[in-house]
C-alpha cells in the first residue's frame, strides 16, 4: 500500500422466490442491529490516501452505495499521519451515516508509530462517538495495517474506553496480549516473505489461516479475500516497487473457500487499492494519481464486486453454497491484456532502470513473479437454471455445460477477440465482446499484469477522471500514450508477435551484459556489449541479457568520443571514456563500420 499524500503520496439448485428475499434481507440488514461478534461481518479495505482530492461527504457517497448494495458492513478507513486525514475522515463518517453504512479506523503503520500508542488511542477517541462508528458488542471497532510491537493495552488505554481492537498483528512478530482478535493481510499465494512463490516455497491463503488460528488460540479471526496483486511503480516515484502473486481464479477459490470454513470476520483487500491492482471498487470514484493509472487505467474491476455480492450473503447466513443467493444470470471474466510472453523490456519504466531508493520490492523490467502467472481466461458462471457457456479468445474456444450456481470455466488466453455467450437450447440467453482485446502491444510500453475484468451482461461505463490520470505520462518512455480513457480501441505501436523472454533484475544486481535493442542498428553492438558489461545499458539501445555482481569499469580516460552521424552520444562518451575500441590509430568504433575520433 502506498499513502500518496507522505510521497505525493499499497452449485446447486435455482433460488425460490422466497429464498431470494431472504438473501436480500441479508444484504440489507441494518449493521445496528447486527453489531455482535457472534454475527458475521463483512469489511472491505479502503485507502484514505488517494482521495485527499475529495470536498465534501458527497464524495463518498457513491462508493457506499455501491459496498451496502453488495452487503459489505464497514470500510476499514486506512490512514497514515497526513494533514488531511481529519477532514476525510470526517467526510466518510458522515457519507457513511447517510447512506446507513459503517466504518472504522485501520491505522497504517507504515506510517504511524507502533511506539506511540497514546496518539492511536487519541485519534481513536476523536471519532467514537460519531454514528457511523462500528461498534462491535458495544465497543469501538479498530484495526490497523501492520503494527506488531504496538502496546495494545496503552491504546485502549489512551483511548477512553474498551475499544474491539482487531489489528493486522501476525503470529512471527506480534503478541496476542490485550487484542480481540486479528486480520491476516496476506491474502495471496506466496514463498513466506511477500513475493510469489518460488525456488519450492509456497504458502497458500489457507496455509495463513491456519497459522493465524492457531496463534489466536480462540480469539477473533479476521480473514482476507483478495482478487489479485499487481504493482508497477518505476523510478518516476520514490516508492519504486514492482511484483506480482499469483492471482488466477483466487478470488473464486477464495469465497468458496471462505463459505466452507466459516471465518468470524472477513476483510476484502482492497476496495480501492489501485497501486497494487485488488480493487474491487469504480474507476470513477474520486481519488488522486499515484501513478498507478499507468496499468490501472481502462482496467476496470466492478464485476468481482458483482461475483462477491452472492457469497457475502450466503456467507452472512452461514451457508456452504452460493446457489440460491444468486440473483440473475451474469457471467463474470477477467484475463491480463497481454500474453506473458510479450517482451516490453525495450520501452518499460523499470527495464535497466534501479529506483532512487533502492528496496528489495523493486525489480528491473518483467514483475518478480511474473512466471507464476497463467495465460488464461477466467469465467466464471453465476446461473439461476442450468445452461451452455461458450467463450473464444482469439483462437481457442470452449462449450461447457454448467448448472446452477457458480461455475468456473478456464480458457486458454489467446490473442485477439474475447467472446462470451450463454445459451439453453436453441436460445442465446447472453452474449457479449469485451471492449479489451488480448493484444501482442506493450501498451504505454509497459509490462501490464493488471486484470481487466468484464460482467455478462456489460456493466456501467466506469473511466478514469483527470484526476486519477494526471501522473499517466510521468516517466513513460514512449510519447504515443496518452492521458485518457481508451476502453473499446486498440493501443498503438505493435511489437512482434512471439518475442524471446529477457532476464529481468534483482534490484541487488547489474547489468554484466547486453546486446543492442530489438529493431535497432547493429553499429551500437560493439558499444552496447562494451557498456551494458559495465552496467550501462539504456534501454533506448541497448537490452541487458545478464545480469550479476557489478562489474567497475576501467579508469576514465578524460577523453570523450563524439558520435558518428545519428549514432547517440552518451554511448560514445561513456565508451570512449572507458577507452573503448582505442587501438593504434587512437580512434574509437561503433560494431565494425562506424568510427568515432577522439576529443582532445
Amino acid at each position: 500500500m502506498v499513502s500518496v499524500s507522505r510521497f505525493l503520496r499499497g452449485l446447486g439448485l435455482a433460488a425460490l422466490a422466497a429464498v431470494t428475499c431472504q438473501a436480500a434481507a441479508v444484504n440489507g440488514q441494518a449493521l445496528s442491529e447486527r453489531a455482535s461478534s457472534n454475527d458475521r461481518l463483512v469489511f472491505a479495505h479502503f485507502m484514505i490516501g488517494i482521495v485527499s482530492n475529495r470536498q465534501s461527504s458527497s464524495d463518498y457517497d457513491e462508493d457506499m452505495k455501491l459496498a451496502k448494495a453488495a452487503g459489505i458492513d464497514a470500510f476499514a478507513l486506512n490512514i497514515g499521519t497526513d494533514t488531511y486525514n481529519d477532514a476525510q475522515l470526517g467526510y466518510a463518517y458522515d457519507s457513511a451515516n447517510r447512506n446507513g453504512m459503517k466504518v472504522f479506523i485501520s491505522f497504517d503503520f507504515h506510517y504511524w508509530n507502533k511506539d506511540n500508542a497514546a496518539a492511536v488511542g487519541q485519534k481513536v477517541k476523536e471519532y467514537a462517538s460519531r454514528p457511523a462508528q462500528l461498534m462491535v458488542d458495544n465497543r469501538v471497532f479498530v484495526s490497523s495495517f501492520a503494527g506488531d510491537g504496538l502496546d495494545a493495552n496503552a491504546v485502549r488505554s489512551a483511548a477512553g474506553s474498551n475499544i474491539y481492537f482487531v489489528p493486522n498483528f501476525t503470529p512471527w512478530g506480534g503478541s496476542t496480549n490485550g487484542i480481540d482478535g486479528a486480520l491476516n493481510w496476506m491474502g495471496w499465494p506466496n514463498d513466506g516473505n511477500n513475493k510469489a512463490p518460488k525456488d519450492g516455497k509456497s504458502v497458500s491463503v489457507a496455509d495463513g489461516d491456519n497459522n493465524y488460528l492457531n496463534w489466536l488460540g480462540g480469539k477473533k479471526y479476521m480473514a482476507p479475500v483478495s482478487p489479485w496483486f499487481f504493482t508497477h511503480f518505476g523510478p518516476e516515484v520514490d516508492w519504486s516497487k514492482n511484483w506480482v502473486f499469483p492471482g488466477g481464479s483466487l478470488i473464486f477459490d477464495r469465497w468458496n473457500e471462505v463459505l466452507q470454513k466459516g471465518f468470524p470476520m472477513v476483510e476484502i483487500l482492497t476496495w480501492n487499492d489501485y497501486g497494487e491492482s485488488h480493487y474491487i471498487g469504480p474507476l470513477k470514484s474520486k481519488h488522486n494519481d499515484d501513478g498507478s493509472s499507468k496499468w490501472v487505467n481502462d482496467m476496470p474491476h466492478n464485476g468481482w464486486l458483482d461475483l462477491s455480492k452472492p457469497y457475502i450473503a450466503a456467507y452472512k447466513n452461514k451457508d456452504t453454497n452460493v446457489a440460491k443467493y444468486i440473483e440473475k444470470d451474469q457471467l463474470i471474466y477477467w484475463y491480463r491484456r497481454n500474453l506473458k510472453s510479450l517482451n516490453c523490456d525495450a520501452t518499460d519504466t523499470t527495464s535497466n532502470n534501479p529506483p532512487p531508493n533502492p528496496n528489495e520490492n523493486y525489480f528491473m523490467g518483467r514483475p518478480d513473479g511474473w512466471d507464476t502467472m497463467e495465460d488464461v481466461v477466467y469465467v466464471v458462471s453465476l446461473l439461476k437454471s442450468a445452461g451452455t457457456v461458450v467463450v473464444s479468445s482469439g483462437g481457442n474456444s470452449v462449450t461447457k455445460e454448467v448448472g446452477a450456481g457458480a461455475t468456473l470455466i478456464k480458457v486458454n488466453a489467446g490473442v485477439g477477440k474475447q467472446t462470451f455467450a450463454l445459451k439453453r437450447g436453441s436460445s442465446t440467453v447472453l452474449s457479449d465482446t469485451s471492449l479489451m482485446d488480448i493484444t501482442n502491444v506493450c501498451a504505454c510500453g509497459l509490462y501490464n499484469y493488471n486484470a481487466y475484468v468484464g460482467t455478462v451482461a456489460a456493466g456501467f461505463s466506469d473511466p478514469l477522471d483527470s484526476a486519477g490520470l494526471a501522473s499517466l505520462t510521468v516517466g513513460l518512455h514512449v510519447t504515443i500514450c496518452q492521458a485518457k480513457p481508451s476502453l473499446g480501441t486498440n493501443p498503438a505501436s505493435p511489437t512482434q508477435p512471439n518475442p524471446p523472454v529477457v532476464t529481468t533484475a534483482n534490484p541487488g544486481q547489474a547489468c554484466i551484459k547486453g546486446t543492442v535493442a530489438d529493431g535497432v542498428s547493429q553499429n551500437y553492438l560493439g558499444l552496447c556489449e562494451y557498456t551494458c558489461h559495465y552496467n550501462y545499458c539504456p534501454s533506448a539501445q541497448c537490452k541487458c541479457t545478464e545480469y550479476g555482481s557489478a562489474v567497475s569499469p576501467p579508469a576514465t580516460n578524460g577523453r570523450e568520443g563524439c558520435p558518428a552521424s545519428a549514432l547517440d552520444a552518451s554511448l560514445s562518451r561513456v565508451g570512449s571514456g572507458h577507452n573503448w575500441g582505442v587501438g593504434l590509430s587512437g580512434r574509437s568504433r561503433v560494431g565494425t563500420k562506424r568510427w568515432l575520433s577522439l576529443a582532445n
